[in-house]
């Protein structure tokens, strides 16, 4: 009761499971994946090795984690701003500035998703492409109703799907290897024009 519960042989706060995951987040974007260990990790939460395996099977589940929380939080900013806003164009840009204002939340965590994960290994190369696939579908379906109402040429919506999705990705990688603020209104109207004429709008 109040709060807390046994971890490891310890007693610890509901929280500790979040607090390892904020840890792990400051520690990979420092030191990268193969840099860090549970030990370091553990360091930066202020926590115990038995707390950590008590809440995960190993940094490799804890990486995939992080990256899981990230992506079901992004999709859900986009799904919410694609059903919020009427008009094609808008619409795409709602999404757009939704989108990256996730990943302008979490830099850290953006850096992670989408540098750090990349190639990484085998498992985590299939989960990125499983999110990826995810947010692909997402988009097609809004891509399907938009041509359907005619608001866009019939076109490859699968294929558009992942031309939009690349634009963001390379958009954002490029602004947080360069310095740019992935709130700079210049960088999301920028990115915001590209995903409209790559999906067929004219701007």
């Amino acid at each position: 009761m109040g709060g807390t519960r046994k971890e490891g042989g310890e007693t610890a706060t509901v929280g500790t499971r979040e607090r390892i995951l904020d840890a792990a987040i400051e520690v990979f974007a420092r030191k990268g994946y193969h840099g860090t260990s549970v030990d370091d990790i553990v360091q930066e939460a202020g926590s115990s090795k038995g707390s950590f395996y008590f809440h995960f099977p190993n940094k490799e589940g804890l990486f995939l984690a992080l990256v899981e929380e990230f992506a079901a939080n992004l999709a859900s900013k986009i799904y919410d701003a694609l059903a919020a806003t009427s008009g094609g164009r808008e619409r795409v840009r709602a999404a757009v500035r939704n989108g990256i204002a996730a990943f302008a939340e979490r830099p850290a965590l953006a850096k992670i998703f989408l540098i750090e994960a990349v190639g990484l290994n085998p498992s985590f190369e299939m989960k990125r492409r499983e999110i990826y696939g995810a947010f692909a579908k997402l988009i097609r379906g809004y891509l399907d109703d938009a041509v359907a109402e005619g608001d866009l040429p019939e076109q490859d919506t699968e294929l558009a799907a992942y031309a939009w999705l690349g634009v963001i990705s390379e958009g954002i990688v490029y602004a947080l290897e360069s310095g740019r603020k992935l709130d700079d209104p210049a960088l999301l109207d920028g990115i915001a024009q590209l995903v409209l004429r790559a999906v067929g709008y004219t701007v």
